[in-house]
C-alpha cells in the first residue's frame, strides 16, 4: 500500500514575495496522517489556517491566492507544486504575510527545502483521485481537461507571438510515473514582459520581480543575460504552475491533464468542475497486493526514489 508522507522536522526559509515586495518568512511542520495541506498567517492578531480544496482559491490574477473574506496567501503554486512533486500529503504551512517568497521564480527552492526537513512515511494509506470520464472547461480558445490514464500525464501547449517563443517548445507532454519532475520541471522560472512589469509596478504589484526571480522579456527578446535555463523553459513553467494548481485539490491525481492556453484562472475552475462532476472521478489507494492497481503502484514507488536521486544530483 503507498502510505501518507509528511516531514519530519520543521524547516523556515525566508524570501521576498514577487507582488508585495516584502520579506516574508515561511515556516513548513509536520503534520498527522489524514491533516492535509494547510496554510496558516501567523502574523494576523489571530492567527488563521485554511485547508487545502478547490473553492479556497480567491484570486487568480497572475498567481494562485488562497484565502477567505478575512485574509488571503497569494503565489501557493510553487510550492504546492513541490509538495506534489514530492508526495507530501500532511503539511502546516506558516507564513508571516500575505504572499509566500518567490525564492529563484520556480520550484526547485522549495524542493531542497521539503528535502532537507526529511520526508517521512505515514501509516495511513494514500488516497488518489482517479478520473473515470472526460472533465472540461473552456474559454474561448483556451482548453483545460481531464481523461481517464494509468497514471499522471500533463500535456500543456501556450501560444505567445512573441520572437522568444518558438514553435517546437510551444509544447510538452510529460508523465510524470516515468519522466521526472526534478530535471523537466522544477528550475522552470517564471517569466513576463517588460512592459507588463512596468504596468504592473505602477499598480503597486509586482515590486519583488527582478532577473533573479524571473524571465523577463522585452519586445524582442529575453534581457535576462543567462537566457534560458533549457528548451522550453516557457511552457514548462506553465506545467510547475498547473501541478501546483492541481494540487490545491489536496489529492494526487491519477489521470491526464490537457491543456492549451491555460492559466491559474481556467485551471481552478477545471477543479470546480471536477468536484461538481463527482460521478466522473473516484478516491482509491495504489497497493502493490490489488492486482487493478500493483503495476501503478511500483511505477509510483520507482518515481519517488528516482525523485531523490535526481534531486541531490541538482544540488550538486
Amino acid at each position: 500500500m503507498i502510505r501518507q508522507r509528511t516531514i519530519k522536522n520543521s524547516v523556515s526559509t525566508v524570501g521576498v514575495g514577487l507582488h508585495t515586495g516584502k520579506k516574508v518568512k515561511l515556516t513548513l511542520k509536520a503534520a498527522p496522517p489524514n491533516h492535509g495541506i494547510v496554510f496558516c498567517r501567523t502574523d494576523l492578531p489571530v492567527p488563521m489556517k485554511i485547508e487545502v480544496g478547490p473553492n479556497i482559491v480567491q484570486d487568480t490574477k497572475l498567481c494562485s491566492a488562497i484565502g477567505t473574506n478575512e485574509f488571503k496567501i497569494a503565489t501557493v503554486e510553487h510550492l504546492m507544486s513541490a509538495l506534489s512533486a514530492l508526495g507530501i500529503d500532511n503539511i502546516l504551512i506558516e507564513v508571516n504575510g500575505s504572499e509566500l517568497p518567490i525564492m529563484d521564480g520556480s520550484s526547485i527552492s522549495f524542493i531542497f527545502l521539503i528535502k532537507s526537513a526529511v520526508i517521512e512515511e505515514q501509516t495511513a494509506p494514500k488516497q488518489f483521485v482517479f478520473i473515470k470520464d472526460t472533465i472540461e472547461v473552456a474559454d474561448e480558445d483556451k482548453l483545460a481537461k481531464f481523461e481517464p490514464y494509468p497514471g499522471f500525464m500533463i500535456d500543456f501547449t501556450i501560444d505567445f507571438t512573441h520572437p522568444a517563443f518558438k514553435d517546437d517548445d510551444s509544447r510538452v507532454q510529460i508523465d510524470f510515473f516515468k519522466d521526472s519532475y526534478i530535471q523537466e520541471i522544477s528550475r522552470a522560472r517564471t517569466f513576463g514582459f517588460m512592459h507588463e512589469v512596468e504596468f504592473l509596478r505602477s499598480n503597486g504589484l509586482a515590486r519583488g520581480g527582478s532577473l533573479d526571480n524571473a524571465i523577463v522579456l522585452d519586445e524582442r527578446k529575453i534581457i535576462n543575460e543567462d537566457g534560458l535555463r533549457f528548451s522550453g523553459e516557457f511552457v514548462r513553467h506553465k506545467i510547475l504552475d498547473a501541478i501546483g494548481d492541481l494540487y490545491l485539490l489536496g489529492k494526487p491525481i491519477i489521470g491526464k491533464f490537457t491543456a492549451y492556453k491555460s492559466g491559474h484562472e481556467l485551471n481552478n475552475r477545471l477543479l470546480r468542475q471536477l468536484a461538481a462532476e463527482q460521478d466522473k472521478w473516484k478516491i482509491g489507494n495504489l497497493d502493490l497486493n490489488d492486482p487493478e492497481t500493483a503495476n501503478l503502484a511500483q511505477e509510483y514507488l520507482k518515481m519517488s526514489e528516482q525523485l531523490n536521486e535526481r534531486a541531490e544530483l541538482v544540488e550538486e
